[in-house]
């Protein structure tokens, strides 16, 4: 059993003072102490979250539970994380007994390659089609993984996709648009696509994972002419619902087509994310290309471009 809640400034006093003769000699990263009583191991960390593991985690918890409310009068309910993984469980088994269309988005957190956006319709008997490939996990999926099924889901899944190239991306960025309210748009615009197809597809539940709070969403696309309401939003929508996963996969696959086909342009080999390498890369095609080349491959206003215009001076 594992607990874990945050417990405020002055009772977090009091546990160190409490644990201090019973603490490990090894203190795990980020924590003040790590100690053992009986079968629980205590551990409190710097942000003053508390960990308790063992089969009596709850017993000791609740030491602490009872000093929020006595000191502070705050309740915290320990049983929160389990009624929240069944939540999870439930919400799992619904969506997966159901026909549903799902978008997802994939490009956004990258500093090279495009933002993709793909919408699915995913059949309640294809499921098992579905989950055979291995979609159901795919965040644990790895690029090679994704670039040998994608092709199969393409030809079996009903679709839609939308690609922003970066040049377009920074121009929204000009506008004022944030990340958010891009994908909100972008997602708006597949979902209306696919929803409207000569083809009608019989599904229940339209399902977006939840990026935003659904007001802010509908905000964000208040000014299209055409969009789609009936949605859903919710959490891991992707290990929830098939055609979010399948939307994954598929945008997925297509992000890693454009970074290919970048790298052949470029001759360079470009990485994803945003980190250190993307800043030498960087640096490396702005001494080749030139500063304007940013513009077209790149998300400027991601802190890399400072970076790499630093590094340059």
């Amino acid at each position: 059993m594992t607990i874990v809640f945050k417990v405020s400034e002055n009772v977090k006093q009091k546990m160190i003072e409490y644990y201090k003769d019973i603490r490990r000699e090894k203190t795990p990263p980020y924590a003040i102490f790590q100690a053992m009583e009986a079968d629980t191991i205590i551990t409190l960390y710097e942000s003053g979250k508390a960990m308790f593991q063992g089969i009596s985690a709850d017993i000791d918890a609740n030491i602490w539970t009872d000093m929020e409310k006595k000191l502070n009068n705050r309740t915290i309910d320990i049983n929160e994380p389990k009624k929240e993984r069944e939540k999870y469980k439930e919400e799992l088994n619904y969506y997966y007994s159901l026909s549903t269309i799902g978008s997802d988005e994939i490009g956004t957190g990258d500093y090279f390659g495009p933002i993709v956006v793909t919408a699915t319709y995913v059949d309640k008997d294809k499921i098992n089609f579905i989950n055979d490939l291995g979609v159901k996990d795919s965040k644990k999926l790895t690029d090679d993984k994704i670039l040998k099924i994608a092709p199969s889901l393409i030809k079996e899944i009903p679709y839609v996709t939308f690609t922003l190239n970066n040049k377009d991306y920074n121009e929204y960025q000009k506008k004022g648009y944030n990340m958010n309210k891009i994908k909100a748009i972008l997602h708006n615009k597949v979902l209306y696509t696919l929803t409207h197809k000569e083809e009608k597809y019989p599904y229940k539940k339209i399902v977006v994972d939840q990026f935003v709070y659904p007001r802010k969403y509908f905000e964000h696309i208040a000014n299209a002419t055409e969009k789609v309401t009936n949605i859903t939003f919710t959490t891991k929508a992707e290990s929830k619902c098939a055609s979010v996963a399948a939307a994954s996969i598929i945008s997925r696959y297509i992000f890693l087509m454009k970074i290919n086909e970048l790298t052949k342009e470029l001759g360079l080999e470009i990485p994803k994310g945003a980190n250190a390498i993307v800043d030498e890369i960087g640096s490396t095609i702005v001494k080749k290309y030139g500063i304007g080349k940013l513009n077209e491959i790149a998300k400027l206003n991601f802190k890399n471009t400072a970076k790499i215009k630093e590094a340059l001076k």
